[in-house]
């Protein structure tokens, strides 16, 4: 009898280890997380109290580091994190018992990336060049907001480089640039810049772009198409046409 329970338990213990692998050997899997893909979409860096010229990556970066530098170095993206979210609360003190957290908004952490620098260290340069966009380093004057702000695409990936999930940061830009040490000891090993963005918040390019819209956001919807239509009536049939 122990022998046929056991036995029962072997086959058990087996089909379920039999269906796990089967759920990573099928079609999706299980995310990797050395397989992803970094988007940097930096700022036009439109003329302001820092004196740039518009389309300032594009100038600066096409004459000195040549045209594929932004492409170039997110596909350098030697590691990054997903960012988190933490939801703010306070306690609710206007009931009996056991205290309940009210949510009354939300905050990001920074989100830290590490990137392959090339020999030139056209990555590092890259990254400087957009922090001067928020400040003259001759004359000390800040930018304008609008002008330093860009947003960062972070996709996971599957086997066979299909965008799974994926996340944006919006209005970010590198808060800060890391040090990099030199040494005669480190060897055969390249260089990296790590790199933090700081944002005003992320959204999730899968699921949250699809959410139902609020209700404050459909009275107002609703209020433009109304006064569209009023607008549109009164004018002549024979103008619409045209």
């Amino acid at each position: 009898m122990a022998t046929g329970f056991g036995g029962l338990i072997d086959a058990v213990a087996f089909g379920a280890l039999n269906e796990v692998l089967g759920e990573i050997r099928g079609k999706d899997g299980m995310s990797r997380p050395n397989r992803y893909e970094v988007t940097l979409f930096p700022p036009s860096g439109n003329a302001g109290s820092v004196g740039m010229n518009s389309n300032v990556f594009t100038k600066i970066m096409g004459e000195a580091l040549g045209d594929g530098t932004v492409r170039a170095t997110g596909l350098k993206c030697e590691s990054i994190s997903f960012p988190g979210r933490n939801l703010d609360t306070t306690d609710d003190t206007n009931i009996y018992g056991p205290i309940r957290g009210i949510v009354t908004g939300y905050s990001f952490a920074d989100v830290a990336a590490t990137f392959q620098c090339s020999t030139d260290m056209r990555e590092k340069k890259y990254f400087e060049t957009w922090q001067r966009l928020s400040f003259n380093p001759q004359t000390f004057a800040m930018g304008y907001y609008n002008d330093y702000v860009g947003s960062v695409d972070i996709h996971a990936l599957d086997e066979q480089n299909n965008r799974r999930y994926g996340v944006k940061l919006i209005e970010a830009f590198p808060v800060s640039i890391n040090e990099q040490a030199l040494s005669y000891e480190v060897g055969a090993s390249y260089q990296t810049v790590g790199v933090n963005f700081q944002y005003r918040y992320w959204q999730n390019l899968t699921d949250e772009a699809n959410l139902p819209k609020g209700l404050l956001t459909r009275i107002a919807e609703s209020a433009v198409n109304t006064v569209t239509r009023r607008i549109t009536g009164q004018i002549p049939s024979v103008l619409r046409r045209l």
